[in-house]
């Protein structure tokens, strides 16, 4: 299970592209527009983008489309 963990939170250039793209949301959403609507909907985006790193993690382990 380690390994699989280590595998699938290496630096890749998914997992950067998802966690910049997560970062910088955050920061449109706290810091340049601090308003209750973007926040939701940077957290709606974020959980988007989580969710199709989540399923094309999934289906590179069970299918090794690499």
């Amino acid at each position: 299970m380690r390994d699989l963990l280590a595998d699938a939170l290496a630096p890749t250039r998914y997992n950067v592209a998802a966690a910049v793209s997560a970062v910088a949301l955050l920061v449109v959403a706290y810091v340049l527009v601090p308003h209750p609507y973007v926040q939701y909907g940077a957290w709606l985006v974020i959980f988007t983008v989580w969710m199709v790193w989540f399923v094309y993690l999934g289906v590179d382990h069970v299918y090794g489309i690499d």
